[in-house]
């Protein structure tokens, strides 16, 4: 559904920004349209909030009259979600605290204040500048790029290894792309054909089907029977299958690092005898989840944490730019923000599309206006 919301306001940490482009991440997204949530933490900050507002409401108005805001809120269409997170346009207002960023900056957002909407409120460490040689409708990838780049940077990737992602959709195949460019070879590994294909295009060394038992093979053939330095799971699905898979075709002590949302149901065998290093990758890096860093705006010192969840952003668009990453060929539909029905539609046919954007009317000129709270 598409609604007519109040606008939001500049935050003095933050800016306003007149949307671009929006993505839809089609795994996420998905799976959260199906109930299916892929951040365990999100829904339980979201029920810890809305027990505090129903207790609230009690110690306020008693039981009858919380009875009936409840039943007034679900009879309301505002209690939809808001969908989105990773986006981009141009800066339209500035925070009092904001001196590094200016109005007419082009930016790409992230975060859940990077909703697909025409005008966003985003604290400035959610904010990255882009270069006027980069597309927007390209650096609308920036959230999916960081998370990708922190999944990466758990492998700790050397020269000459060789490393399997297993998955490629949205963020594996940026995955393929940003190991190839730290000097990995990479194998990858789809139930569908068609994205094997595609990742060959932009830098799989090879692939194999899902299912077809041939992973192993090809990883003892390309390693001379040493096996993979490490594995990145970035599919999406209930199944332990994926992780059991990745301890058998690593190395002795080889990495496994899970950046989707995989069954975890795993065996202790191949732990104990290869002594396999098993991480799970947070969202876009360090300053994921900690309002201090995220909404207050404190940054941690580069000395310390070189790379926090807006240095990834930054990389990635560094990388667009000197086009040692490809996110071209994802985008497989562009429909304007009111057609988003058909959007949410293509993510749910049989030929999923791995990346689909939402376009923005541009006005030439954005008043602010008068805002009632």
């Amino acid at each position: 559904v598409v609604e007519e919301i109040p606008g939001p306001v500049c935050p003095e940490n933050g800016v306003l920004v007149q949307t671009a482009y929006s993505l839809i991440s089609s795994g996420t997204e998905r799976a959260a349209l199906s109930g299916r949530s892929g951040d365990i933490g999100d829904e339980i900050r979201r029920a810890g909030g809305l027990a505090k507002k129903v207790m609230r409401r009690l110690s306020e108005g008693g039981v009858q009259a919380t009875i009936r805001s409840i039943q007034d809120k679900i009879s309301s269409s505002s209690l939809g979600i808001s969908m989105g997170y990773s986006a981009s346009g141009v800066v339209v207002e500035c925070g009092l605290e904001v001196n590094d960023i200016s109005v007419g900056d082009k930016v790409a957002c992230a975060g859940e204040w990077a909703h697909h909407q025409e005008v966003l409120a985003v604290p400035r460490n959610l904010v990255v500048q882009i270069p006027e040689e980069v597309n927007s409708s390209h650096a609308a990838f920036s959230t999916l790029g960081a998370i990708a780049m922190q999944g990466v940077r758990q492998t700790r990737p050397q020269l000459g290894e060789t490393v399997v992602v297993i998955g490629l959709g949205l963020v594996g195949q940026i995955t393929v792309q940003l190991l190839r460019a730290a000097g990995c070879r990479v194998i990858g590994c789809d139930a569908d054909e068609a994205r094997i294909s595609l990742a060959r295009e932009l830098g799989l060394h090879d692939g194999v089907l899902s299912g077809s038992n041939r992973l192993a093979d090809m990883v003892r053939v390309l390693t001379g029977g040493i096996g993979a330095d490490a594995v990145i799971l970035c599919a999406s699905t209930e199944s332990s299958e994926p992780a059991q898979e990745a301890m058998k075709i690593t190395r002795q002590r080889g990495r496994v690092v899970v950046v989707g949302l995989v069954g975890m149901n795993l065996e202790r065998e191949p732990f104990y005898k290869k002594e396999i290093e098993f991480t799970i990758s947070c969202s876009y890096g360090p300053g994921r989840y900690d309002p201090l860093y995220e909404v207050g705006g404190v940054d941690y010192p580069a000395g310390y944490v070189r790379w926090t969840e807006n240095r990834n952003m930054e990389e990635f668009i560094r990388l667009l730019n000197e086009r040692l990453v490809d996110v071209a060929p994802l985008i497989q539909g562009e429909y304007p923000l009111l057609e988003a029905q058909a959007a949410y539609g293509a993510l749910a046919g049989d030929r999923k599309p791995i990346a689909v954007l939402l376009s923005y009317p541009q006005a030439e000129s954005f008043e602010a206006g008068s805002r009632m709270i």
